[in-house]
Parts: structure tokens; sequence; C-alpha cells
């Protein structure tokens, strides 16, 4: 299947880490121009490396989406080497794990803007280009707690959850211009985040990093952890013209781990 993404440009954030690096690969599979940026720039440059030796086109870029005042330089750089973006992937890192209550108002705050204003403010200014152009993908990847709250990750499941208000909103001002909007939720991908989370757990409870791993492939009716390459393939094809009636929905990525319907 022709997935209609060759001259594209993708701007993903945290291609530096599993699900942020195979969604870029995906994308430039598909022939798309990828930036891959990261706050951490040696691991930006890995993701951009791997993709142009498999004969991608990927440069990669240090971006840090806590820093506001620099995304309008950002995207003056990145239209005048490639023309705008045309695919956007908002992909933050997650928060410490921590309770719901008893946290410091201050620690809200920081979340808020890394996780939440960064990507609005980002998306507005990417949204300038795609109108123009009468095309756009704005695809944010969340977490599978904003359905079923994952417990102590507390910062987590509340500030991921005002994301997909403000996904589904988006997309209902944005979808005569050719730009569709999405959430994409994973469920336990074998990253390197879903690791740190595990051995987080069996510290907490004094047990085996590898018995809480296989308590929790238990709980998925595929009965394994997903496989960051299958994420990517799933956020490539959102991106795709083929998924062009694809719009304010949320898509789990997820071997069915998610209880509800």
């Amino acid at each position: 299947m022709d997935l209609g993404l060759e001259g594209r440009t993708a701007l993903v954030f945290g291609a530096g880490g599993g699900l942020g690096g195979a969604i870029a690969a995906a994308l430039a599979r598909e022939g798309s121009t990828v930036v891959a940026t990261d706050i951490d720039e040696q691991a930006a440059e890995a993701t951009a490396g791997k993709i142009r030796q498999a004969g991608g086109t990927a440069r990669s870029l240090r971006w840090d989406l806590a820093d506001l005042a620099r995304i309008g330089e950002h995207f003056a750089a990145l239209e005048s080497a490639f023309g705008g973006v045309d695919i956007l992937v908002n992909n933050t890192g997650g928060p410490p794990p921590t309770s719901a209550s008893g946290q410091a108002p201050e620690d809200w705050e920081k979340h808020f803007r890394a996780m939440v204003v960064s990507v609005i403010a980002v998306t507005d200014r990417a949204l300038e280009g795609m109108r123009e152009r009468g095309w756009g993908r704005v695809i944010t990847s969340t977490s599978s707690g904003v359905i079923a709250p994952i417990p102590n990750l507390g910062i987590s499941n509340a500030l991921r959850m005002s994301l997909v208000g403000w996904s589904k909103t988006l997309s209902r001002e944005v979808g005569r211009d050719g730009i569709t909007c999405n959430i994409v939720l994973p469920g336990r991908i074998a990253t390197d985040r879903i690791k740190f989370l595990d051995r987080k757990k069996a510290e907490r409870e004094g047990r085996e990093v590898a018995d809480v791993a296989a308590e929790s492939a238990a709980t998925i009716p595929v009965g394994r952890y997903g496989e960051p390459d299958e994420y990517g393939d799933a956020v490539a094809f959102l991106a795709s013209e083929r998924a062009s009636y694809i719009t304010g929905s949320v898509i789990r990525v997820d071997g069915g781990l998610i209880p509800s319907v």
C-alpha cells in the first residue's frame, strides 16, 4: 500500500527515545523527510543517523520543548530548509511516578508547561503552514492512562488527559483545511520508559524486575509487550493519505490491554 508520504516533511519530537525513534523510522521508510528532535542532541542524531544509513532522509535538531521562546526560531529554520512541516508528531517525555495528591503546585506547573503548553504552542505554529498548503497531520502520542488511569502516575494521567480534549476540539476547527488531528495511545511497548516503570515498581514492592514484567505481560491479551516498530507503523498510517478520513480519534496500540471499550 502506498501511503502517499513521499516528499512530505515530518517533525518528530522525542525522536531520541524508543517510541519517537520508531515513529521517525517508520515515516522515513515511507519516503518522508524526517526532522528528529530531542532535548538530547546525541540521541536525536543517533536516530537520524540510523535513518540515513537505511537510505532515508533525516536531520537532527536539539529542541527543548519547555523553551517556548525558541519555537519561532526553530520553525523559521525548518521552513527555510524544507518549506514547512507537513506532519507533526507530538511526543513528550513523561513525569516521574507520583501519586495524584501531595504534589507541589510548582511541580504541576513545570510538567504542565513541558507536556501540555509546549505541545499546544508548537502545534499552533505548525498549523500556519499546514493551512496555507491545505494539508497536514497532527498526531499526539500520550498514554493509555488517559482511558484507564495508571496507578502511581498521577501527574501523567491528569496532564495527558487535557491533550485529548484539546486534540478533539482542534480536529473540528481544522478539518476543512485538510488537516487531521489524532491521539495515539501506547500500551506496554518495550521501550526504556516501560523498563524504568517496571524497575520502579519492583523497587517499591521488593520484587525482581523480571517477575514484574512477566506479571504485566500476562495481563495483555496478546501475551507480550509491543514492539516499538509496531507503534511507529500505526502512526505512519495515521499520517498517510490513506487515513484522510480519520480525525478527532483516539487510537490504541495496546495489544488489547486497555479493558474498556
